[in-house]
């Protein structure tokens, strides 16, 4: 589901959940307690990837369909955890798409502190308004800290997925490369990182991070609530649910 692997001082997360890389409650825990837990096992920084042609189909349709109120709410409540593990992890963390990145799996990369893409067909945004289901103002946040208001209101409304090469240009993904070069050209950016002297960096980063941190923090504490009742009446909402049945109609006629 989740494999951990070091190579030195930095600390490889490969998604490995077959087919698509689905997020699960099961595998969104184990993402934020690997991230959780890599600094005190002596990790510098870490890569986040996915096993096979996918980095992330994003969240597990077919579970979250088969969910109950009650399921649907620990089922956000482990999403928030895992981002909120991303955005406070007290080391840098790389997201190295390796694939096709829908809505969730690009939320995933959203909270890391570099997004590299191969530069290919892969696709890669946040597609909900697509399939039926509003992104709700968190995402709205994170997107907006990433790539302004605009180019976020556009792409939210929308739908829409982009290329590789347009998800650069508008400064969702920060650099494409090779396939076959990706998971050596994020290791090289973080030995960078961890190569300059380590109180400014770590100070530094906590300065230019704080406000997505913020917005975590309250999305798990004071607005968990709220971000939770929103999350159940979306999902239980019958033209979404209609519209996603449909989604998953056609991902499981096409494989």
């Amino acid at each position: 589901m989740l494999r951990v692997e070091d190579q030195a001082d930095i600390r490889v997360l490969r998604l490995d959940r077959a087919p698509v890389n689905a997020l699960d409650q099961s595998l969104l825990q184990a993402i934020a307690t690997a991230v959780s837990a890599a600094p005190s096992d002596g990790a510098r920084g870490l890569i986040l990837t996915g096993s096979g042609h996918r980095f992330s189909a994003g969240l597990d349709l077919r579970a979250l369909l088969a969910a109950d109120a009650d399921g649907l709410s620990q089922f956000l409540g482990a999403f928030l955890d895992c981002l909120y593990a991303l955005a406070a992890s007290t080391v840098p963390v790389v997201a190295a798409i390796n694939g096709h990145s829908p809505a969730g799996g690009a939320v995933l990369a959203l909270h890391c502190d570099r997004r590299i893409m191969i530069a290919t067909d892969a696709l890669i945004g946040l597609n909900e308004v697509a399939v039926g289901l509003c992104p709700g103002p968190l995402i709205h946040q994170v997107l907006v800290r990433m790539v302004g208001q605009r180019h976020a209101g556009s792409m939210l409304t929308s739908g829409v997925m982009l290329s590789a090469g347009e998800a650069h240009t508008m400064g969702l993904v920060d650099e494409l490369v090779e396939p076959h070069a990706l998971e050596e050209r994020a290791l090289s950016w973080l030995r960078g990182v961890v190569a300059l002297p380590k109180h400014a960096y770590d100070t530094t980063r906590r300065l230019v991070r704080a406000d997505l941190v913020r917005l975590l923090a309250t999305a798990v504490g004071a607005e968990r609530a709220a971000i939770t009742a929103a999350f159940v009446r979306d999902w239980l909402n019958e033209e979404t649910r209609t519209t996603l049945m449909q989604v998953l109609a056609r991902r499981t006629s096409g494989r």
